[in-house]
């Protein structure tokens, strides 16, 4: 099995807040990440696509078919935009990593299958900062 990977990159603004507790348990769960005025990362995503390379073309899926797949299904959604109130896959949802690499899948996992016949979705990490970061497989 070959593992093909596409890095990008996007800034976007979040708070994480649970609008069914008090200011007082917000803060005390989510901490600065609560932030009345919101708070912003310089997230990196990485999508990779798992497959046997197509014998015809030795490709498990075209990177530049990816990356545009990429950029015009997630980045341009995402980028330099609040996730909790403009990016209308996130509305009504916890801004949180974990929950932004769920839905993103559910966006990628059949457009990916639109651009490869023989590659699948395997995985996608989400960066929020260098060292923290969520991998979701789809499971």
């Amino acid at each position: 099995m070959i593992y093909v990977s596409r890095k990008e990159h996007f800034n976007a603004a979040h708070k994480l807040y649970n609008p069914n507790w008090s200011e007082e348990k917000n803060a005390a769960v989510f901490g600065p990440c609560a932030n009345a005025n919101w708070h912003g990362h310089n997230f990196e995503m990485i999508v990779t696509v798992k497959g046997k390379p197509d014998p015809e073309t030795g490709f498990v899926v075209d990177l530049k078919q990816l990356s545009n797949l990429i950029k015009n299904e997630i980045i341009e959604k995402v980028d330099h935009r609040n996730l909790n109130m403009d990016v209308e896959f996130m509305q009504g949802k916890m801004a949180s990593c974990e929950i932004l690499v769920m839905e993103m899948w559910k966006i990628l996992e059949p457009a990916i299958r639109t651009i490869t016949s023989v590659g699948q979705l395997h995985s996608i990490r989400l960066y929020e900062t260098p060292r923290n970061y969520v991998e979701y497989f789809g499971e």
